[in-house]
C-alpha cells in the first residue's frame, strides 16, 4: 500500500478524532445549553452535510482541471482545523450554525480530491482495500474523539465548552501530517490531458453505470440521517451527560473493525451482496433504536449502525472510482457526494420533524422504511447494475 494512502488514513484519524469530539457533544450543547429544538438540530446537521456535498462538486472538478489534488485537500483540512475554536466560543445557535457551515465547507473541499487521489495512487485489484483502510483509520479517530469527550466531561465536571477546546490539537496535527507526507503520483501532476469537467461534453463521458451508482448512493443515504440523532437517542434512553458519547464510541468500534475486511471483500465479491448486507444491518439498527428503552439496547443498535457503515461506505467509493474516467474522478466523486448530501439533508430534516412531532420511535421506524425501499430497489434492478 503506498505511503501516501497511510498518510491520508492517519490524517483522517486525527481530523475525525477532533471532529467527533465536537460532534459527540454538540447535540447536547445545542439542546441543553442553547435550548435548540430537535427540528433545529436536524436542519443544522442537514444543511451542514448538504453544503459539504455541494462544495465537493466544485473541488472535485477543479482538481481534475488542475491535475493536482493535494493543495485542495490540505486547504480543506486546514479550514476545518480553523473552525474548531469557534464551537466552544459559541453563545448562540447562530454561532454554532456558522462554525458547522464553515467546517463542512472544509470537508467539501477535501473530500472529492482525497477520494480521487486514493484512486490515482492505487490499481483496481487493491482499490477496495485502500478505501477500506482509510475508512478504518478514519473510524479509529471517530472512536478516540468520543472517548476523549467522555474522559474530559468526567474530569471537567460536565463543562462542555472546556472539553471542546481539546479538539484543536488533533486538527492541527492532521494538517501538518498531510503537508509533510502526502505525495501525488506523476500521472496526477503531468496534466497530459487537461479537461474542463464543467463542460457538458465532458460530463457526457460519465457512463450510465456511474449514474446508477449515484442513484444508488442517494437512495441509500435517504435511509440514514445525521448521527447526531444517535447521540440524542442515547440521552433519551437514560445516559448521563458525560456518558452520552459512548454511543458514538460503540458505533465506530464496529465501523473500524469491519471497514478494512469489508474493503478487502469489495475487491473479491459482488457489490450487490455487500450492499444488501449493509441494508439489512441498517434495518436491524433502526428497529433496535426505535424500540430502545435501556442504554444497552441503544448500544446494540449503534453497533449494527457501525457495521452497516463499514459494509457500504468504502464499497460505494470503490464503485465511483471504478465507473468514472481517471481524468474525471474528482468530478465524479463531487457529483456522487452532491446527490448523497442532498439526500442526507432531506433525511435529517425529516428525522428532526418526526422526532419533534411523534418522538424518537417514529424517526427510526421511518429510516427502516426507507432502507426497505432501498433494498427492494436494489433487488429489482437489472442484473448487470453495480
Amino acid at each position: 500500500m503506498p505511503g501516501s494512502i497511510w498518510a491520508l488514513g492517519f490524517g483522517s484519524l486525527f481530523m475525525d478524532a477532533s471532529s467527533e469530539l465536537i460532534h459527540a457533544l454538540l447535540p447536547i450543547f445545542l439542546t441543553v445549553s442553547l435550548g435548540a429544538s430537535m427540528l433545529t438540530v436536524g436542519v443544522i446537521e442537514g444543511i451542514a452535510e448538504a453544503t459539504a456535498a455541494a462544495v465537493k462538486v466544485f473541488s472535485g472538478a477543479l482538481s481534475d482541471y488542475l491535475g493536482r489534488r493535494k493543495f485542495l485537500l490540505v486547504f480543506g483540512y486546514a479550514l476545518g482545523a480553523l473552525t474548531k475554536p469557534i464551537f466552544p466560543l459559541a453563545n448562540s445557535v447562530d454561532w454554532v450554525f456558522t462554525a458547522r457551515f464553515i467546517d463542512r465547507v472544509g470537508k467539501g473541499l477535501r473530500g472529492a480530491p482525497r477520494d480521487a487521489l486514493i484512486a490515482d495512487l492505487t490499481t483496481p485489484p487493491i482499490r477496495g482495500t485502500a478505501y477500506g483502510l482509510r475508512q478504518a483509520l478514519d473510524s479509529v479517530g471517530a472512536i478516540l474523539g468520543p472517548l476523549l469527550a467522555i474522559v474530559l466531561m468526567i474530569a471537567l465536571a460536565n463543562d462542555i465548552r472546556s472539553a471542546m477546546w481539546f479538539a484543536v490539537v488533533p486538527a492541527v496535527l492532521c494538517v501538518g501530517l498531510l503537508i509533510i507526507y502526502v505525495r501525488e503520483p506523476e500521472r496526477a501532476t503531468a496534466q497530459v490531458r487537461r479537461v474542463n469537467p464543467l463542460r457538458f461534453a465532458e460530463a457526457r463521458r460519465l457512463s450510465p453505470r456511474f449514474w446508477a451508482v449515484v442513484l444508488l448512493g442517494a437512495t441509500f443515504t435517504l435511509a440514514r440521517f445525521s448521527e447526531a440523532f444517535l447521540v440524542l437517542r442515547a440521552q433519551d434512553a437514560g445516559f448521563g451527560l458525560h456518558y452520552v458519547p459512548l454511543v458514538m464510541i460503540v458505533m465506530n468500534v464496529f465501523y473500524a473493525a469491519a471497514a478494512y475486511p469489508a474493503g478487502v471483500a469489495a475487491d473479491h465479491m459482488r457489490s450487490r451482496k455487500l450492499l444488501l448486507t449493509g441494508i439489512a444491518l441498517l434495518i436491524g439498527a433502526d428497529l433496535l433504536l426505535a424500540a430502545a428503552s435501556t442504554p444497552l439496547v441503544v448500544l446494540a443498535g449503534a453497533a449494527l449502525w457501525g457495521l452497516h457503515m463499514a459494509f457500504t461506505q468504502g464499497l460505494l467509493a470503490k464503485l465511483v472510482a471504478d465507473t468514472a474516467p481517471a481524468e474525471l474522478r474528482g468530478t465524479a466523486f463531487g457529483l456522487f457526494n452532491l446527490a448523497s448530501g442532498g439526500a442526507l439533508l432531506l433525511a435529517s430534516v425529516i428525522a428532526g420533524a418526526l422526532w419533534s412531532a411523534y418522538g424518537a420511535e417514529a424517526t427510526f421506524l421511518a429510516s427502516a422504511l426507507f432502507a426497505v425501499v432501498a433494498g427492494a430497489g436494489l433487488l429489482w434492478s437489472a442484473r448487470g447494475a453495480p
